[in-house]
Order: structure tokens, then C-alpha cells, then sequence
């Protein structure tokens, strides 16, 4: 379920969405990040600073999706999304899985927005993938019928360390995680409703 073992034109042909969503990732990171493309503009204008969003600029509650600050935090969060994405893309097809991810993303940064200072400022898709990790644990709790036991049982795995890593790691938006989480969690019925085993 989450060990790809297609060639790079197998993964475009068979996962559209996510492989435009990290190629807007790259993209972005590429204009905010790299030395002589770098424009800081482009990223104070699309991360998610909550007093510019209390001030009306919501498109902030979606921008920070796709904006990353390092290349190991887009590194990271490309190398989740290739390897929890495609299974709903396949589950779901490509328009839906695409809407649940953002969906998710959003909804992390509204309770971000709404959780935490005007101050604070936050960029980054886990968010978003910690609501895929919502659907799947969804999955494992809810609609069993869908997956295999060990299947179940590498979710479980992987979300107590996403959670675990979450409080451990430095500069984390935990809000944006557990956020995610949650919200995956509940927007999966919504999506699953009329999925047969």
C-alpha cells in the first residue's frame, strides 16, 4: 500500500494529482528558496501569517500549503506525500483526493488561525498530510473492510510516530498536525460514504 515500486513515468501516469502537487511544491520552493531564483516577496505574500489573516488576506489559510522554508522540510513533506498519497488517489480518483487534501490543509490552518497568536507564521503541506493520515486512521478504526491487517497495522505505526515527532521536533506547528489529524479523521466519511469493500 505505501511501497511504490513503479518507474518515475508508471508513478505520472497512474498518480496525475500528486505529482502536480509536488511539482507546484518544487516550483514554489524554487522562486522563495534557491539563490539567484529566490524572490522573499513571493514567500512573505503566501506564508501563513495570522495577523495578515485576521486583516482579511485569507488566501493565507491556502497559500502556506505549498510553501516550505528549507529543502529538508520540502524533502520531508514530498517524500509523505509520495508515500501516503497515491493509495487515496487510487481510492478516491484524482479530483476528490485532490479536494480532500486541500480540504484538510485548510482546515489545519483555520484552527491554526484560530488557536494560536496573531503573530504567529506558519508554511507547509503536513498540515495536509496528517489529514491523509486522519483518513486512513478513519480507515483502520471505521471502514476496516478496506484494508488488510497489516495494512491497519503500519497505519497505526506510522501515525503514533507522526504524532510522537510532532511534540519532539523543533519549530513545529502542532496545532497544524493534530489539526490535520482531526480533520482528515472527520472529512473521510464524507469521501468514503459511498465506497463499497
Amino acid at each position: 500500500m505505501f511501497i511504490r515500486t513503479e518507474s518515475f513515468h508508471e508513478f505520472i501516469r497512474m498518480y496525475p494529482a500528486v505529482t502536480i502537487i509536488i511539482s507546484i511544491n518544487s516550483m514554489i520552493f524554487l522562486l522563495t528558496n534557491v539563490p539567484f531564483l529566490e524572490d522573499r516577496h513571493w514567500f512573505e505574500s503566501l506564508a501563513g501569517v495570522n495577523l495578515f489573516i485576521a486583516d482579511g488576506e485569507y488566501w493565507r489559510l491556502i497559500t502556506p500549503i505549498f510553501l516550505h522554508g528549507s529543502f529538508s522540510h520540502i524533502l520531508f513533506n514530498s517524500f509523505s506525500t509520495i508515500i501516503f498519497a497515491p493509495a487515496l488517489e487510487k481510492l478516491f480518483g484524482s479530483i476528490k483526493m485532490t479536494s480532500f487534501y486541500l480540504l484538510a490543509g485548510v482546515a489545519a490552518n483555520i484552527l491554526t488561525f484560530w488557536l494560536m497568536p496573531l503573530k504567529y507564521v506558519h508554511v507547509g503541506a503536513s498540515g495536509a498530510i496528517f489529514g491523509l493520515l486522519g483518513c486512513y486512521l478513519y480507515l483502520v478504526i471505521i471502514r476496516k473492510d478496506l484494508l488488510t491487517r497489516q495494512n491497519s497495522q503500519t497505519i497505526l505505526t506510522l501515525t503514533i510516530i507522526g504524532v510522537i515527532m510532532t511534540f519532539i521536533q523543533p519549530q513545529i506547528n502542532v496545532i497544524g498536525h493534530l489539526g490535520g489529524l482531526v480533520s482528515g479523521f472527520i472529512l473521510a466519511p464524507l469521501f468514503l460514504r459511498f465506497r463499497k469493500k
